[in-house]
């Protein structure tokens, strides 16, 4: 059994479904059916926690027909439980504030959806870590600036034309996942001199959840 696949969505707080732009509106139905096609192929979904972008996605993952409780991850960059939207399932409120983005990009595939300042600095970590990134080219913000661009010259994935992957829609973002992800196969190990290395990932220590059933059950473990 493997550990079901965490993904990180980034993006504006600031698009809803009504009473807003049609580029925000627009950002709202492209990170709701985002949620979910993640959660339709068996993936958890994890954000910042709080509106816009990040609310939506986690909307559309409580839509997908393989929900389960627990598919919406929100890592909060308060010490206030509240502060996650209210489609979250599990809330971590990390009191990091800006230094939670670490956190929000250190999933194996982030994907970005426009952004601003705090997405590019998720953006930016992501791809420091070694991390697969897609960023949706069809709208606007940081994600279609960085969609198919080679961030620096730091060789991470040598051979399949490693960039920030720009695509359109969720079925673009899966197909990618499912073909490119076995590539990233390092794990960041430090940046010394501001260069990061990357290394190669340990083996999973994951054999299935365990259900104890009996004090004995522990002991044996």
């Amino acid at each position: 059994m493997q550990r079901r696949l965490i993904v990180s969505v980034l993006g504006n707080a600031a698009c809803c479904r009504n009473d807003c732009s049609v580029e925000q509106r627009k950002k709202w139905e492209l990170s709701f059916e985002l949620g979910k096609c993640l959660v339709d192929h068996g993936c958890r979904v994890l954000t910042g926690g709080g509106k816009g972008v990040m609310r939506a996605t986690f909307a559309g993952a409580h839509a997908s027909k393989n929900y389960k409780e627990g598919d919406t991850i929100a890592i909060c960059p308060s010490y206030d439980f509240d502060t996650a939207n209210d489609y979250a399932d599990i809330a971590i409120p990390t009191g990091f504030d800006l230094a939670r983005d670490i956190i929000v990009a250190n999933s194996e595939v982030v994907i970005a959806m426009g952004g601003g300042a705090g997405t590019l600095n998720e953006i930016s970590a992501a791809w420091k870590m070694g991390r697969m990134v897609i960023a949706y080219k069809n709208v606007d913000g940081w994600s279609s600036k960085l969609a198919d661009m080679v961030i620096d010259d730091a060789e991470r994935i040598p051979g399949i034309g490693d960039r920030v992957w720009g695509v359109e829609s969720a079925e673009e973002a899966w197909a990618l996942i499912e073909k490119l992800l076995p590539y990233y196969n390092k794990a960041f190990d430090r940046i010394p001199f501001g260069v990061p290395v990357l290394k190669d990932k340990a083996p999973s220590n994951w054999v299935g959840p365990v259900r104890i059933k009996s004090s004995k059950d522990v002991e044996e473990l």
